[in-house]
């Protein structure tokens, strides 16, 4: 395989739940990869239909890695691990499954007379630019797939990574529709450090949004999920909105935090281990679910928009799909594009 000379050998093999083949186990040596096992798996699909009570912008999703070694704290997609009997805490960070033929696959299932050419988004569940991208590249491969699909799509994550497959983005830009949009939760060190241990630095970020702005591609940003007491602070939201307009971005989401069965634990486990001052406001804000208090939430919400009004941006780009050559209305304009930043987040957190 294209990636052999960047592994170590593989020193196990392992059977996961949902996957017809045994996985082959990889160790890097790297020191960011250190006590994490990578499972190299063959997908049979790999594009997920999201389900219809869900109140994402799209119906489809492509997710060639599965568990995150960003280790945010907070993640939303933790639980999810549970259906690989792991756990959806130290295990979510340090056994990832990687789906080694999903650009192949993606290719199939697009060129399939039943695809009716419809949005992809990536990055809505774990970051496909997590650090172990930089070893496989399949995401390479995926906007290839897309990009001859002439197939509109979309990106979210937290790693300037992204800027490598730009020339990919331009491509695709070309043909159909494609956005980025980068999550940068906090400026603050501090914040950073603790709730994101192993992401890329949220400046790098901010830089990365104006990069892709100015090669034509339109990125905005996520600010979630606000935390109270971490970083919800108006001195810590707006100089994020200050840079995110300086780099020409399009837009800007965020919302407060939600703690769902499974992130609920890890979270509150770190909160007590960490800031312990917060416990009895997280106890008393989540008592009766996942949900802050509606008053909670529109403090919150007014915090954002305070400092979008201080700072205001630019706005989407290309209003509507460019016409997509595998539509069977290909005369019929198509619908604005998905806003990943503005109204993805109302589900991720």
């Amino acid at each position: 395989m294209r990636w052999d000379n960047l592994t170590v050998t593989a020193d196990e093999q392992a059977r996961l739940p949902g996957y017809r083949e045994g996985a082959v186990v990889r160790r890097f040596d790297a020191p960011e990869a250190l006590d994490t096992r990578f499972y190299e798996v063959r997908a049979r699909s790999a594009l997920n239909r999201v389900p219809s009570a869900s109140r994402m912008p799209f119906q489809w999703t492509v997710n060639p890695y599965r568990g995150c070694s960003h280790a945010c704290v907070y993640c939303f997609a933790r639980p999810t691990h549970r259906y690989l009997d792991f756990g959806a805490g130290r295990d979510f960070e340090r056994e990832i499954v990687v789906k080694v033929n999903a650009p192949e696959v993606l290719r199939a299932e697009l060129a399939r007379p039943s695809w009716q050419g419809e949005h992809v988004a990536m990055g809505t569940n774990t970051d496909p630019y997590q650090w172990v991208e930089g070893r496989y590249r399949l995401m390479e491969g995926i906007w290839e797939a897309l990009r001859d699909a002439r197939n509109p799509c979309s990106i979210l994550t937290k790693s300037p990574l992204l800027l490598r497959d730009v020339k990919l983005l331009q491509e695709i830009a070309a043909v159909t529709e494609v956005s980025a949009c980068l999550s940068v939760p906090t400026l603050d060190e501090k914040a950073w450090r603790a709730t994101e241990p192993h992401t890329p630095h949220p400046r790098a970020r901010l830089e990365a949004v104006g990069e892709l702005n100015r090669a034509g591609i339109p990125c905005g940003i996520l600010v979630a999920p606000l935390m109270p007491g971490v970083n919800d602070d108006p001195a810590q939201v707006e100089p994020i909105l200050e840079l995110a307009a300086a780099n020409g971005a399009t837009g800007a989401g965020g919302i407060a935090l939600h703690l769902r069965p499974g992130v609920r634990e890890v979270f509150m486990d770190w909160l007590r281990s960490q800031r312990p001052d917060l416990v009895p406001r997280y106890e008393q804000l989540y008592a009766r679910g996942s949900y802050a208090p509606k008053a909670e939430r529109e403090r919150i919400a007014g915090v954002l928009a305070a400092a979008r009004r201080r700072h205001p941006l630019r706005g989407t780009q290309a209003g509507a799909f460019r016409r997509n050559a595998r539509s069977p209305a290909l005369d019929a304009p198509r619908a604005a594009a998905p806003r990943l930043c503005g109204g993805v987040q109302q589900a991720l957190f």
